[in-house]
């Protein structure tokens, strides 16, 4: 246990401000003010109790995403649409004659987020899928939770690294 000055020392409070409390047979460091409860780290050290800021480092340097490449675009979209019906004719009873439909509604979402706004690693997002979802229910297309799932769940994984894969290849 830490004594009333070490306390004080470790979260640089006046020594008045701690007491003594008799719990069962052992004496416990407490603070006089009930609405303020400190814990120490487990820990002690120079780095735990010093209030100095780190060491001057290099300035932060704002990462710029590249702008998205419409052939790239072009291409993931054919693979997203051919890959999503595959995957949602599985399921024939929820979407019925509408899975034509519901997969150019997604296509055509994430073809424009694709042209617009993906510009590689790190700036896949969600709206497009939300906005699959909302796009499907508005049209009172069916399955329109399970399209969208999907179509996140596909581009998780295959569109990073197929971004990293086209642009690894010196011809595109």
């Amino acid at each position: 246990m830490f004594s009333p000055s070490q306390m004080a020392l470790l979260y640089r409070l006046p020594l008045p401000l701690l007491c003594r409390a008799k719990i069962s047979t052992s004496f416990t460091p407490v603070l006089a003010n009930p609405s303020l409860i400190l814990h120490p780290p487990a820990i002690l050290s120079a780095k735990c109790i010093s209030r100095k800021p780190p060491a001057a480092t290099a300035p932060h340097q704002k990462y710029v995403y590249p702008d998205p490449i419409p052939e790239f675009a072009k291409s993931e979209t054919q693979k997203f649409r051919a890959e999503l019906l595959k995957k949602l004719a599985k399921d024939k009873e929820t979407f019925r004659d509408d899975l034509d439909k519901v997969v150019d509604v997604c296509s055509e979402i994430f073809s424009d987020f694709l042209h617009e706004e993906y510009g590689g690693p790190g700036t896949l997002l969600v709206e497009p899928f939300t906005d699959m979802l909302v796009a499907l229910k508005e049209r009172k297309l069916p399955g329109a939770p399970l399209a969208a799932r999907e179509s996140l769940l596909w581009a998780q994984s295959f569109v990073d690294q197929d971004w990293e894969v086209w642009n690894s290849n010196p011809h595109n």
